[in-house]
Order: structure tokens, then sequence, then C-alpha cells
């Protein structure tokens, strides 16, 4: 066997090692949180723990329902879709198609600056600004669904206008062309040819947007209220799945551990949803 052969298996050796690695490491999350959330859920029960709307870990009777966070992170992460996904789509809009020059890349540079900003940056920007801002508005700390949902929405933003900006790219330039030849202005061409025809892409980056949401937690804990309870309005403070587990982890006893442990289960559960609708919307753009 030449040497070129050797390299070549060798190398097809490690990437498949690489490969296997990044597999065995989701089969391990998923032991560790799957081994130690279901025992509890049997115990405890699956209606009381879901549905149950008193979260009470250190008073007796200890209490595990995690409906309150369930439902607050929903509202959070739909608010968050409502206010990231119109801003990103109509941005990458500007990007592909308006912007030229040295002004695309530096609102290119812009997006891509603002996906590496750290969470807890994103949280005292909202602590300083948005929450003062928000309390003389609806009253209250200011710390609510409204500001948390904005954030989110803001934070979501790099995630929305890489990929529907990517999208659009990828869409031949001569549907664009012939609809122009066709009479149509600029903008009924954008929005009626070229965004249709982006559609799976933009979905995906939607989709991608709100596991980044759902999954958040740092920004979200400075800014949510974290209380435990079933919102009453959007001005009402929150805690989500993240943040409960983030809050109490640290003096969680043997019991309370794997109730956070299964809450950890139940969120994963949720991305597991997303990661397969984003899947179903990959597979139906092949065949197309």
């Amino acid at each position: 066997m030449s040497r070129p052969e050797t390299r070549e298996k060798l190398m097809k050796v490690i990437f498949l090692l690489a490969a296997l690695s990044s597999i065995l490491a989701l089969f391990l999350i998923m032991y560790f949180i799957f081994g130690a959330g279901i025992p509890f859920v049997k115990e405890y029960g699956l209606k009381e723990f879901l549905f149950g709307q008193v979260w009470s870990p250190v008073n007796k009777p200890q209490q595990y329902g995690i409906w309150p966070m369930i439902v607050g992170s929903v509202i959070i992460t739909i608010g968050a879709a409502l206010v990231g996904t119109p801003i990103g789509i109509l941005c990458a809009v500007y990007l592909s198609f308006y912007a030229k020059g040295k002004l695309k890349y530096f609102f290119q540079s812009a997006v891509s600056l603002m996906a590496s900003v750290p969470s807890i940056i994103y949280g005292f920007f909202a602590l300083q600004l948005m929450v003062p801002i928000s309390r003389a508005l609806f009253g209250g700390t200011g710390m609510n669904i409204i500001t948390a949902s904005v954030l989110l929405g803001i934070m979501i933003l790099p995630t929305i206008v890489s990929i529907s900006e990517s999208s659009l790219n990828a869409v031949p330039n001569r549907y664009y062309q012939g609809s122009v030849a066709l009479g149509a202005t600029k903008e009924i061409s954008i929005f009626k040819t070229m965004i249709p025809a982006a559609k799976s892409g933009i979905l995906s980056s939607v989709i991608l947007g709100i596991g980044r949401a759902i999954g958040e937690t740092m920004a979200v804990y400075m800014v949510a209220g974290n209380q435990p309870r079933l919102p009453k309005s959007l001005t009402s403070g929150v805690r989500t799945l993240t943040t409960n587990i983030v809050l109490e982890m640290a003096y969680a006893g043997v019991e309370h551990r794997q109730a956070l442990i299964a809450t950890a289960m139940v969120l994963f559960i949720f991305i597991l949803v997303i990661n397969f609708l984003f899947f179903l919307v990959k597979r139906r753009d092949r065949h197309e």
C-alpha cells in the first residue's frame, strides 16, 4: 500500500472518530438527563410534574410543578419570535437587495458581532436600559415578559438575519430579473417572488432562532422577574425552565436536584422537537 493511500485511510479513521465522538457526547448527555429524570417523574407523577402549578422545593410538603415555567418559556419564546422574525427578515432583505459596498460590509460585520456578544452583556444592557423603560411604560419592576421577549428578540437577530440572507442570495437571480421584466416593481419582486422562493431557508432561520431563545438562560435570568407562578399579564414576572435550573441547582438536595434534572429533560425534549421541525423543513426543501 502506497503512502498516499495509507494517509487517506488514516485521515478517514480520524474523521470517523471525530464524528463518533459527537454522537457519543449526545448519547452521554441523554443518558445522564433521562437516567436521572425519568425515575423522578415516575415517582412524583407525570401529570403532577408537568401540570402542577406550585413549585415549592423547600417548604413541606415539597411540590415540583413546572407548569408555570413551561408557560413562561413558551410565552417568552413566542414573544421573541414575534419581535425578532420581522426585523430579521427585513434586515436580510436590505442586506441582499439594497445595501451596497462598505455599508453592506458594515451591517454584515455588525450582525456577526452581535452573534459573538456574551449573553451576560445582553442582560446588563437590558437591565440598564430596557428595564427602566419598561418600568416607566408599564409600571412594576420592569422585569417582565415584555422586557424578556424584546431582549430575546434582539438576541436571535443574528441567527435569523445571517441564514435568511444566505437563503435569499441562493435564489437564482433570474427569478428576480424575470419578475422585473414582467413589469413588477422591485419591492413586489422581492416580497412576491424572492422571499417565497427562499421560504424554506427563512423558516429554518426562524426555527433555529426559536431554539436559541428557548435555551437562553443568563440574559432572561436578569430581566424576566424569576417568579415561579403563572403570569396574569404580559407585565408579570415569570420564570423559565432554564432559569429555574440555574437559580436552584447550587443548593438543591437529592430530590430537589432530581426535579431540576427532570426539568432539564423537559427542556431537552423541547429542543429535540424544534430540531426535528428544522429537519422536516430542510427535508422538504431538498424535495422541492
